[in-house]
């Protein structure tokens, strides 16, 4: 039985992704952790400590104690909101991570680290963008990305080290709001076609982005984590989705469900920027022949799901 420590549990993957695996491992075997007390499942589901990731002995000892044999490591500082204090940006979302990948590496445990699209920038091929292409990203969250893609490369190239990835699309949730991304407007229009009925976009019309439902992303870290060795050409990282549309597509969904929904634009230039110089489709051949990827949801199905559980939390 694995014996898992979760980073960023309290984050929009993590506080999913806890008791997800809770449930397949036993919730004993899972231990989330934080940099602050997550009140509910995370904190109260199965063990759980404060950690900041950058501080390595704690970590080390962390997996000492709890004999952990894989780190799923989350914590990070999303798209945005990075862009606000590039320097800090970095100092978690590359110093913090190889702080983790040294210490599981310290401690024979396998790693999984969540790469994204943000790892793509504006001299990428933007349609159908393929698993190995050319990668200079513009924004210090996608420059970390790549960094840390190569970088778990390298420790399983290296030292034999069980390093594997995914390259997260914008992710869709009932559960948690995100935390300052640039997909984050795929989320918000959910939340307030329920609660009033409009919403605002702060992405252009005609911006197209892959995302995915939460389930999906949730199956697919396990799938990829169990996924025999042999198989995996490729670790760090996997191209995934289900979905790719813009806008009016996605509003266009929800009014399947609630015809009165009605939605303008006051678009961000930040976000809107960040949003251009990713790809609009994605080339998910590599995961699908590797491991066997295989999305559940499409948009008119996600549409369907989220607009019911969020009425039900109103």
């Amino acid at each position: 039985m694995k014996r898992i420590v979760v980073t960023g549990a309290g984050g929009q993957i993590g506080v999913e992704l806890t008791p997800f695996l809770r449930e397949i491992y036993g919730a004993e075997n899972v231990l989330g952790t934080a940099r602050r007390n997550i009140p509910g499942p995370v904190s109260e589901g199965g063990p759980f400590e404060l950690l900041d990731v950058r501080d390595g002995k704690a970590f080390s000892d962390l997996l000492r104690t709890f004999r952990a044999d894989t780190v799923i490591h989350l914590a990070g500082v999303l798209s945005a909101k990075g862009e606000g204090d590039p320097l800090s940006s970095w100092d978690i979302n590359v110093c913090g991570s190889c702080t983790a990948l040294e210490a599981a590496r310290e401690h024979g445990a396998a790693f999984f680290f969540p790469s994204s699209i943000a790892a793509f920038g504006p001299s990428t091929p933007a349609k159908n963008t393929p698993q190995d292409t050319l990668q200079r990203p513009t924004t210090i969250y996608g420059v970390a990305k790549v960094t840390m893609e190569l970088l778990c490369d390298y420790y399983h190239k290296k030292f034999g080290m069980d390093t594997r990835g995914l390259r997260f699309p914008g992710l869709i949730s009932y559960e948690a709001l995100p935390g300052g991304g640039t997909t984050d407007y795929a989320v918000h229009i959910y939340y307030d076609a329920v609660s009033k009925g409009s919403y605002t976009s702060f992405i252009a019309k005609g911006t197209y982005m892959d995302m995915m439902y939460m389930p999906d992303a949730l199956a697919a870290v396990v799938k990829l984590m169990e996924a025999d060795p042999s198989k995996l050409v490729h670790r760090n990282a996997f191209n995934i989705s289900a979905m790719s549309f813009e806008p009016e597509q996605i509003a266009a969904s929800i009014r399947k469900m609630m015809p009165g929904f009605t939605m303008d634009y006051d678009v961000d230039p930040l976000r809107q920027g960040i949003a251009e110089s990713w790809p609009d489709s994605l080339d998910c051949t590599a995961a699908r022949e590797e491991w066997g990827f295989a999305p559940e949801y499409d948009l008119d199905r996600m549409t369907e799901d989220m607009l019911s559980r969020l009425k039900e939390k109103k």
